[in-house]
């Protein structure tokens, strides 16, 4: 995926697909359809086998063998896409640092043909399975003998990899060593062995003498047990073991006067709703009727509002244990990639210099910036999002390397320059004033350059707007239009100005043609989940308004303390944020902050089965959205008896086949298999027409195959921004945000729940994402107004709480309410 590129628009349907490089000279795409090195061009060629070459068992990054050997030789011996060290491989000359490897030589052990042959057929069925991670879209199968199983998409293998904080058993003397002292710390007392070798020598003595023996031997072991803090590194590896994230409830002192006073309203609630039921007014009956529903609908959702604040909960991250086991000093980076959604309508009501904030503070978060990638969505297509997001990305190439050298809080610089704060606090740096000064008269330059195209887009042209190389602008007409897609920076040209990588920043408008339905901003975002699952596949997904920037350029590490946590991570959905708001006057008159829900709602139900989804500041996991259930623990067996006992456990069943192999008429197995054979049957039923996006839904871990060519991603990523690439399709059904709500964000949280899933609510100290509050009664009337409407809109529709979900159970009654 190349930046600057140009502008790649089409309609898949009217197979159409225009690039449009600006003011630079058109650049042929290559034809990057068969496997050629990312370096020269040429192709990769096959090994000594006959196999495809693989220089990095790491990544499968495509490099051919001339310049993998040019760079063992002459280069820096790493993968220039996971810096990984080259092995030697089978054939190659031996280089420095070969010996340091801890990998056999096949020359000296050319003669263990199993070991070899294993180890072959391991790298065979790794290569295939990522660099075959394509499925023959559009083509014919290849092999006659893989007929029968073209149908599924193949399931994607990767090399596994020693997480930090885990020990891999090593055949190095102090890699013993290190294991036999974990043995003794984890367990302190002697070993059984030893232990009843003693106890037989004693047998033919008395019990007390026997006593006696286990005694002293006890206090023994108890006396030698080992010191940490003789030895730093045992110490930071079991800090790395130790839990992400913990659970901190409210203090008995707080909560239980609180649940006394919902008690007692409830009481006295109770004897209010008696009196009036058993007094009705004659004489007004219509009149006192009407007060009575009305007070019975008011205290029903009084009461749903308070159970679920019974069990209200804290929770404390610990971000120095997530780098200890995940960004361990040698080895690869192994935080979890992450897309980054923004969308935006309207350029006029949602101003281009504060979408631009938005954009600049996630490009400058910290985290690795190979990690991230971040996607604007404009459903508007609107010439002036597109120009003002190309200035934001050059900017972006000063700016980012400010925020990381001087550790700037908040990495917005609207609101960092206008905070009234001493910013010479903890800076120790000689030349930050100075790049201070000259950075904010990059900004203010900055801010001219977006006002001034603000300016020029107050008068449309006649004719449409015209790019700056005189080619028409695709979206002149905003109801019909083909879906365009712009890499701004990337892995290919995007470097700041000390030469530094830059995180991806794509532009994304999805196409729109009259008579099809494109449900606002639910479908934006779905879009968004195709495109991203195209080009990156990241895991895990932030989503946020365009006018919510990053307050804390932790945020993201804030959240992979739960996703990441190998207790609790598997089973969360997404991670919810707080909003805070800028610009609200000191007595909040129209109560913008929340504090009730936020601060009070959104922990109690976190202590149930986690927080609603509120629209934005939300990091989700990409396979929840997708549609698939949680993992589960094992299931304890079932009895099964023979015809003979008909009277205990159940009777097993042959299978059996009817017509057509219909899923539906398939006897012996359980629920749980005939829901996997309809998925893997139905994949393209279930996704939509598009080979690269259902193999990559199946990747669990993210990424993209690496035999895919930039060209072809773009391509397919048109494909599935198409207007009619939902239609017959479980989109906004049961996968992504769903649709037939004005509130979306409540509806797909709560499908989530309703397969298991829980959320979690993440309250960090420096508030991780601030936003603009309604300035206004008028705005802020109809904010709570969409509230409301969509709530009742959800009770009344056939996902109400009260009948949906109990098939599976999954979801808990404290919940529900």
């Amino acid at each position: 995926m190349q930046a600057s590129a140009g502008l790649v628009a089409g309609s898949h349907n009217r197979n159409e697909l225009v690039v449009i490089h600006g003011h630079e000279e058109p650049k042929p795409l290559k034809d990057m359809t068969g496997q050629v090195c990312e370096i020269c061009g040429d192709e990769i060629g096959l090994t000594v086998d006959g196999d495809l070459f693989v220089a990095c068992n790491e990544c499968g990054f495509p490099v051919c063998r001339p310049c993998y050997e040019y760079e063992r030789r002459e280069g820096s011996q790493n993968c220039p896409q996971c810096k990984t060290r080259y092995k030697r491989l089978k054939g190659s000359p031996r280089v420095e640092g070969d010996d340091d490897e801890e990998d056999v030589d096949d020359i000296e052990h050319e003669f263990n043909i199993d070991d070899e042959h294993n180890k072959n057929n391991n790298n065979t069925n790794i290569a295939e399975a990522m660099l075959h991670g394509k499925m023959s879209y559009g083509r014919g199968p290849e092999d006659d003998d893989n007929n029968n199983s073209a149908q599924y998409p193949p399931v994607i293998a990767g090399r596994s990899r020693h997480v930090s904080g885990e020990f891999p058993i090593s055949n190095q003397p102090h890699g013993e060593q290190m294991l036999s002292s974990l043995h003794k710390r984890v367990h302190p007392y002697g070993s059984p062995e030893n232990g009843s070798g003693r106890w037989d020598e004693k047998q033919d003595g008395g019990w007390k003498e026997r006593l006696e023996d286990w005694k002293m031997h006890q206090q023994g072991n108890l006396g030698a047990e080992i010191d940490d803090s003789a030895d730093p590194d045992m110490a930071m590896l079991d800090e790395a073991r130790q839990p992400l994230s913990r659970k901190v409830p409210i203090a008995s002192s707080k909560i239980n006067p609180y649940r006394m006073v919902i008690v007692a309203r409830l009481f006295i609630l109770a004897i209010f709703l008696r009196y009036r039921l058993l007094n009705p007014v004659h004489d007004a009956f219509g009149l006192w009727l009407t007060s009575v529903i009305c007070e019975i609908w008011f205290a029903f959702s009084w009461i749903l509002d308070q159970f679920p604040k019974w069990f209200p909960i804290d929770r404390e991250t610990y971000l120095d244990r997530l780098s200890l086991r995940y960004e361990r000093e040698g080895e690869p980076n192994m935080l979890c990639p992450v897309d980054v959604f923004v969308s935006t309508v309207d350029p006029l009501k949602e101003p281009p210099l504060v979408t631009a904030n938005t954009v600049l503070s996630i490009l400058a978060m910290d985290y690795p910036v190979e990690k991230i990638s971040c996607y604007i969505s404009d459903d508007g297509a609107s010439m002036l999002s597109f120009e003002s997001l190309s200035e934001t990305a050059e900017f972006a190439r000063k700016w980012v390397p400010f925020c990381k050298n001087f550790a700037i809080e908040p990495r917005a610089p609207e609101m960092y320059f206008s905070d009234k704060i001493d910013y010479l606090k903890d800076k120790v740096q000689p030349t930050f004033v100075k790049e201070r000064r000259a950075m904010k008269r990059e900004y203010e330059e900055f801010k001219v350059r977006i006002n001034a195209l603000v300016a020029k887009a107050m008068k449309a042209p006649a004719e449409g707007w015209i790019m700056q190389d005189g080619t028409p602008w695709p979206g002149n007409n905003t109801k019909d239009h083909p879906g365009m897609i712009q890499v701004f920076l990337g892995q290919s040209g995007g470097t700041d100005v000390e030469g530094n990588e830059l995180p991806r920043l794509v532009y994304v408008s999805r196409e729109k043609r009259p008579g099809f339905q494109h449900h606002k901003k639910a479908g934006a975002m779905n879009a968004l989940v195709r495109v991203s699952g195209v080009l990156t596949n990241a895991p895990f997904m932030l989503n946020l308004d365009c006018d919510h920037y990053l307050n804390n350029s932790k945020a993201a590490r804030e959240a992979m303390c739960f996703l990441m946590d190998p207790q609790i991570g598997k089973k969360v959905c997404y991670v919810q944020f707080p909003q805070r708001f800028d610009g609200i006057d000191r007595h909040d008159r129209y109560a913008n902050r929340n504090t009730v829900f936020f601060d009070i709602n959104m922990k109690g139900l976190d202590g149930i089965q986690g927080p609603v989804y509120v629209g934005t500041g939300c990091v989700f996991r990409r396979q929840a959205l997708y549609g698939y259930d949680p993992p589960k623990g094992p299931k304890r067996p079932k009895m099964v008896s023979c015809d003979c006992c008909p009277c205990f456990g159940r009777r097993k069943k042959n299978p059996k086949f009817e017509k057509h192999g219909d899923v539906e008429n398939i006897q012996g197995y359980n629920e749980d298999d005939k829901e996997l054979l309809k998925s893997q049957m139905n994949f393209e039923k279930k996704f939509g027409q598009s080979a690269i996006f259902v193999t990559s839904t199946l990747m669990v871990d993210g990424g993209v195959p690496p035999s895919s060519s930039p060209a072809s991603l773009l391509k397919e990523a048109i494909h599935v921004i198409s207007c009619g690439y939902e239609d017959k399709t479980e989109w906004g059904l049961e996968l992504g945000w769903i649709y037939g709500s004005i509130t979306e964000d409540i509806l797909t949280g709560f499908k989530m729940h309703c397969r298991g899933w829980r959320s979690i609510y993440c309250m960090p100290k420096r508030p991780a994402f601030k936003g603009s509050a309604p300035i206004n009664l008028s705005d802020r009337l109809n904010q709570v107004l969409r509230w409301a409407l969509g709530s009742v809109e959800i009770f009344f529709s056939r996902h109400s709480p009260l009948l949906y979900g109990y098939k599976g159970g999954n979801l808990k009654w404290l919940e529900r309410f």
